[in-house]
This record gives structure tokens, C-alpha cells and sequence, in this order.
């Protein structure tokens, strides 16, 4: 008999022992970081991976210390239905909780992306690819995917023109439709009512806008010459002249391989401007802000013509016998002098 009142005199004291060594254990788990170490630890989560399998991966890394108290943790902060999937930055110095504050909300690197302007859609995919945040073919098939672009209002046949150029905050795991969405939304913040309204004054709806400045980017590099070179393209539309552009023409051949034949300028496609006049079907790049104001603020004058003087500007002509002789002097004579 006093054998089973030692026994039971001990169970209080065990009871209360174990409570403490699971209190002192979970304690130890949710509020002592695992190190004292900052450094990154980067760890990607794809999407529709399941709540037990971050928390493993977690616990793999050394970013927790205990899988069942990480897991009661989020459980109660209702975290595992709020988990989202992307990349993040973890160090082993961070409590649970702020891991778990960090995945609820979403908190994945951002990756800065320039778009350069006269990138068109495929340069722009081939960009993104390399920098690891999408496939170039899935980028592109959205890029034309006209019920996508209609639902943010894009009317076009090709998003091409409205990406506009600038710097992203893009992550890991983002979609094509979220990249596009922001560039596009970009293009709108800029692309204001009163530029919409001048381009209305002089007869050109927003992408006949898009679709010249994309033109103008690509003739020049030179900012100071882009209100030129619109105006000489607004002259020949309003005289009925092809605009003759030899990057119109390029973006219409499929695979260019940086050899621009004559047969090439002969062969007729929606974009070869020497065979059809006015715009091209549609933009052939995103241009820059300032290309799209010189289309909408060009410079005064007469000209029709302008020939590269191969060191990044042109000669603007008016009439086609001094364009003819500026073609000698700087792409004739002037290629003669170079031998």
C-alpha cells in the first residue's frame, strides 16, 4: 500500500516535468531562432505545392527548428491555407513567425528587369527567359492571346507597342499574363489623355500613335533626330509615298538573319513599307516616350529623306536629287574613303 502512495505522490511531480520539457520544447522552437547567421538562404516554392512540403523544405534548410511546432503554428494562424508559392529570402536568424508572415503575404524576391526601348515582344521574351522568370514561347503566345489582351484592354491582334519600356520589379513564379498586365498598365500611366487627344487631332488613333513611334525608334538612335524623322514619315503618308523603312521590313521576315537583300524589300508582307503605303499593320517595337511625342510634336519642314551618315545621325533631304546626292557622299564616296 505505501509502495502505491510513493508511486502516486510522484505523478504530479512527472506530470508537471513533462509539461515543462514540451513547454521548454516548444518554447525553445517557436522563439529561439535556429543560428545567429544572416546570411541568404534562397528557397523557391512552386506553385500548388502543399503546406507540409514548404514546411519539410523549411525544416530541410535550417530555417525552423521543429516540423510539428512550425506546423501548430501555422495551423493556428490559419497560415496554411494562406501559404503562396514563389521565391524567398530566409536567413536561419528569423523567428517562425516572421517565416510565416513572409510566405502569408507573399514577400518573394524581386528580380529588376530593364526593358530597353525598340525591344520588341520577342527580345523582350528572350530577356525575361534568361533572366529566369519565363519560357520565351509562353510569353509570346500570351502576348498575342486575344482574349488575355482584350481583358485589359489591348485591342489589337499583338500586345507588341504597349509593352512599355522601363524598369520591372518582376519574381520567380509570376505569370506571363502579370508581366504583360504591368508593362501594359506602364504604357497607359504614360500614354495620357492629352497625348491620346493630340494624336486624335491629327487624325491617328492610339496604335496608328504606337505603330509610328515604333517605326522612329528603330530609325534612330539619335533623340534629338526623332521629331525629324516622324515628320518625314507623316509627309510621305499624307503624299501617298511609301514610307520605305528598312525596319519595317526586317520585322516582317521570319528568322532575319541580319542580311537585308533586295528581294527582301521586294517581298510583300503587312510590314514591308516599300510594297504598301501608309503604316505598317502594326507596331514593330515598344517605343519610348519620346518617340511617341515626336510622332505627336514633329518638327516643322518639308522633308521626305534622310540617309545615315554611319556615325549614328542622318541628312534630311527634300527633294529626291539632294537625297541622291547625300546617299553618294555619305554611303558611296563616303564607304570608298573607309577602304
Amino acid at each position: 500500500m505505501s509502495k502505491i502512495k510513493t508511486l502516486y505522490s510522484w505523478l504530479p511531480l512527472a506530470a508537471a516535468s513533462l509539461i515543462i520539457a514540451v513547454f521548454t520544447h516548444y518554447y525553445i522552437s517557436l522563439f529561439v531562432p535556429p543560428g545567429s547567421s544572416t546570411v541568404p538562404v534562397v528557397i523557391e516554392f512552386e506553385p500548388g505545392i502543399s503546406f507540409n512540403r514548404i514546411a519539410t523544405v523549411l525544416k530541410e534548410k535550417g530555417i525552423i527548428r521543429d516540423l510539428n511546432a512550425f506546423t501548430l503554428l501555422a495551423r493556428l494562424r490559419g497560415s496554411t491555407k494562406k501559404a503562396q508559392a514563389g521565391e524567398y529570402e530566409f536567413n536561419v536568424s528569423m523567428l517562425p513567425v516572421r517565416v510565416l508572415e513572409k510566405i502569408e503575404k507573399g514577400l518573394v524576391i524581386k528580380h529588376p528587369v530593364t526593358i530597353p526601348e525598340g525591344y520588341n515582344a520577342r527580345e523582350i521574351a528572350d530577356l525575361l527567359e534568361k533572366e529566369g522568370l519565363t519560357k520565351k514561347e509562353l510569353f509570346i503566345a500570351k502576348v498575342s492571346d486575344k482574349v488575355f489582351l482584350s481583358s485589359i484592354g489591348i485591342f489589337s491582334p499583338s500586345a507588341e507597342g504597349f509593352l512599355f519600356p522601363d524598369t520591372y520589379q518582376f519574381s520567380k513564379g509570376m505569370t506571363e499574363e502579370a508581366m504583360i498586365k504591368n508593362m501594359v498598365s506602364r504604357f497607359m500611366e504614360v500614354f495620357t489623355y492629352e497625348l491620346e487627344s493630340r494624336g486624335l487631332e491629327m487624325g491617328m488613333s492610339v496604335n496608328d500613335v504606337v505603330t509610328l513611334a515604333s517605326v522612329v525608334e528603330k530609325e534612330t538612335g539619335e533623340a534629338s533626330e526623332r521629331p525629324h524623322i516622324a515628320r518625314v514619315f507623316l509627309n510621305r503618308i499624307k503624299m501617298g509615298i511609301p514610307l520605305q523603312s528598312d525596319p519595317t521590313v526586317i520585322y516582317g521576315i521570319k528568322d532575319f538573319n541580319g542580311n537585308l537583300t533586295k528581294k527582301d524589300l521586294l517581298t510583300e508582307t503587312p510590314y514591308n513599307t516599300y510594297r504598301k503605303r501608309g503604316l505598317p499593320v502594326g507596331p514593330i517595337a515598344n517605343p519610348g516616350i519620346d518617340s511617341i511625342k515626336a510622332v505627336l510634336y514633329p518638327e516643322d519642314g518639308d522633308y521626305l529623306y534622310f540617309v545615315s551618315k554611319n556615325n549614328g545621325t542622318h541628312h534630311f533631304s527634300k527633294t529626291l536629287s539632294e537625297h541622291n546626292r547625300a546617299v553618294y557622299q555619305y554611303q558611296v564616296a563616303g564607304k570608298k574613303g573607309r577602304k
